[in-house]
């Protein structure tokens, strides 16, 4: 049955359609949640706020049940879902630029938005220096390049690297997200205990 767009079940104009729908939904899901706070996405970094890594690893986690399943039950042909090709140099400086940008400024790129969206002035400004560090990048473009599209491995996929089953995979992560969000629990209410 799907995916839709590969298997010419909807035509490709469909794709930014579908991409807004999702965007709109994913931006309300945020706000709902109240990740429209810098204070969420800074509390994990400093160790008072565990929502965010509960709601995303939530997240993660029935994710792959649902490909899993439906997998499984023959909805979805897992081998023509697109995966993006892993770049290690580039994957690891921008993932230090990331970590820096959340600590620093309490939000990422989706939270920001969403933020920017309620009238925020502090996820305005960070949504701006976002805007501007795209467009420095993009016009210093050629002197980066080369790092950019180093250490390119391919498609990975975690199971293909470590060798097992994606069933074994999700299990394992299952069995590592239970007594983790028991442990930031703990954490979380100690720290609510220390502030009151």
């Amino acid at each position: 049955m799907g995916p839709l767009i590969p298997l010419g079940i909807i035509g490709s104009e469909w794709d930014l359609v579908i991409a807004i729908l999702i965007g709109f939904a994913f931006g309300f899901i945020l706000e709902s949640s109240g990740f429209s706070s810098s204070r969420k996405l800074a509390g994990v970094f400093y160790g008072y706020d565990f929502v965010v890594l509960k709601v995303f690893f939530t997240a993660a986690i029935v994710a792959m049940l649902g490909l899993l399943y439906f997998s499984y039950l023959g909805w979805i042909d897992i081998n023509l879902v697109f995966v993006n090709p892993t770049f290690i140099a580039s994957s690891i400086v921008g993932g230090i630029i990331m970590g820096v940008g959340f600590i620093s400024g309490g939000y990422c790129p989706g939270t920001s938005f969403c933020g920017a969206a309620i009238g925020k002035i502090d996820a305005m400004i960070f949504t701006a220096g976002m805007f501007i560090g795209i467009l420095v990048f993009s016009e210093a473009f050629p002197l980066f390049e080369s790092l950019y599209n180093s250490g390119n491995l391919g498609s990975l996929k975690i199971t293909e690297t470590l060798g097992i089953s994606a069933p074994l995979f999700v299990f394992v992560v299952i069995l590592v997200a239970i007594p983790l969000f028991y442990i930031v629990t703990r954490i979380e209410k100690k720290v609510k205990k220390v502030n009151y």
